[in-house]
């Protein structure tokens, strides 16, 4: 598979700084999700060994070119306060297409505060400025009208609902498969969400 995520990047913003995720973050992301004691529909790890595997499994996934998992660093406090990534990567030959973001958690503290919207601008410009893709996908758990509303309100085109999908994150429906609403951004919606994205979030 091409490299597509070589150099691993550092994406800036006014809120947040979105940072090759490493063992550094494990520390900070295990206190972050102290802040909420179920994420509900995301799957979050809680334990210190719990987060040393998960930031283990995105490292390597990152390396083999499967993902770029971040960590969200709070751009005033320097707080890891949640992660996101880029997976599924979609080529053609060695173009990439298509990639999604996903995987994302934010503290609760920094819920409503702007860090997830600028995250999703950053990640947005990336993708189709830089890496030139065409489509950008997100998706959630059908049931989860908090995430729904999150990704329709960054500027994602919803699609419809894929009906028994993928694996349930949410705790104890192990073994069951869920229903994903799937969402895109494609490249010629791309200029006018980034304008809109931008009056709302620094006007």
């Amino acid at each position: 598979m091409m490299m597509w995520n070589e150099p691993s990047p550092v994406l800036v913003g006014h809120f947040v700084r979105l940072v090759p995720l490493s063992t550094d973050h494990v520390s900070g992301l295990e206190l972050a999700a102290r802040e909420r004691s179920t994420y509900g529909f995301t799957g979050v790890p809680t334990t210190r060994e719990e987060h040393e595997d998960y930031v283990g499994q995105m490292v390597a996934l990152s390396q083999s070119g499967q993902a770029l998992a971040f960590a969200q660093v709070d751009a005033l406090s320097g707080d890891v306060v949640g992660t996101t990534r880029f997976m599924t990567p979609r080529l053609d030959g060695d173009r990439l297409y298509a990639i999604e973001i996903g995987g994302t958690w934010l503290a609760r503290s920094r819920q409503g505060s702007g860090i997830n919207r600028e995250a999703k601008l950053l990640l947005a410009a990336y993708a189709f400025e830089h890496l030139g893709v065409a489509r950008v996908d997100c998706k959630t758990d059908a049931r989860n009208e908090r995430a729904r509303r999150s990704i329709e309100g960054w500027g994602a085109t919803f699609e419809g609902v894929l009906r028994q999908w993928q694996p349930s994150l949410v705790a104890g429906e192990a073994g069951l498969l869920r229903d994903t609403a799937m969402y895109s951004l494609t490249a010629a919606q791309w200029p006018a969400v980034r304008q809109e994205l931008e009056r709302f979030l620094y006007s």
